[in-house]
């Protein structure tokens, strides 16, 4: 079951631009967040075409956030969904649709943690992805290394990492999660879907 979105169409302004929400999230949330999904079992962080096998192009854990069997999340969408709404309304006029998957809680560990460069559509599964969002769930104390980075030109581009911000970008957009040398790097992460690209 999808959990189903209501966009308006705005006018866009950089169709590969992402866009940085800092401080969506206070303290007091991200520790509700934190606190709230233990009962929920990590599995191995898997990409999408070897989705049971382990891949050297990721080394983290992770845990779905199932808006169905946990309902105590649902503030966590409606808060995203109106980060992506502001988002979308000023740079890309994307047709959303609904977010067609579970919200992904991932943990990347110092010694080598880290998702290499990728973009979050590609098979026919995942060509309904339009926008990814990234919530920085440590403190950038907390873990080295561990940037979300950005290739949209010859040199990456790093977000923001403070605590509680939202990064959204388009899902085609190169990206990777650089090494974590030390620490634990928590986020969420979640896509918003649309009709396929053609």
């Amino acid at each position: 079951m999808q959990k189903l979105l209501n966009f308006p169409m705005m006018s866009s302004e950089d169709p590969t631009a992402f866009y940085a929400d800092e401080g969506l999230f206070n303290e007091m949330e991200i520790e509700w967040i934190l606190n709230n999904h233990e009962d929920i079992p990590f599995e191995l962080g898997t990409i999408a075409k070897d989705r049971h096998v382990e891949n050297q192009m990721r080394i983290s854990q992770v845990k779905w956030l199932n808006y169905n069997l946990y309902p105590q999340f649902d503030w966590v969408y409606n808060r995203l969904e109106q980060s992506i709404l502001k988002a979308n309304e000023q740079l890309w006029n994307f047709d959303l649709v609904s977010m067609p998957e579970h919200i992904q809680y991932t943990e990347y560990y110092g010694g080598g943690g880290h998702y290499d460069w990728h973009m979050d559509i590609g098979n026919q599964e995942l060509s309904i992805r339009k926008v990814s969002i990234t919530v920085q769930l440590s403190r950038p104390d907390e873990y080295e290394g561990g940037e979300l980075q950005f290739l949209r030109g010859p040199e990456a581009e790093t977000a923001p990492k403070g605590l509680g911000t939202v990064v959204a970008f388009p899902s085609f957009l190169l990206h990777r999660v650089a090494p974590v040398r030390s620490g634990t790097r928590k986020s969420l992460v979640l896509w918003v879907g649309g009709r396929s690209y053609r």
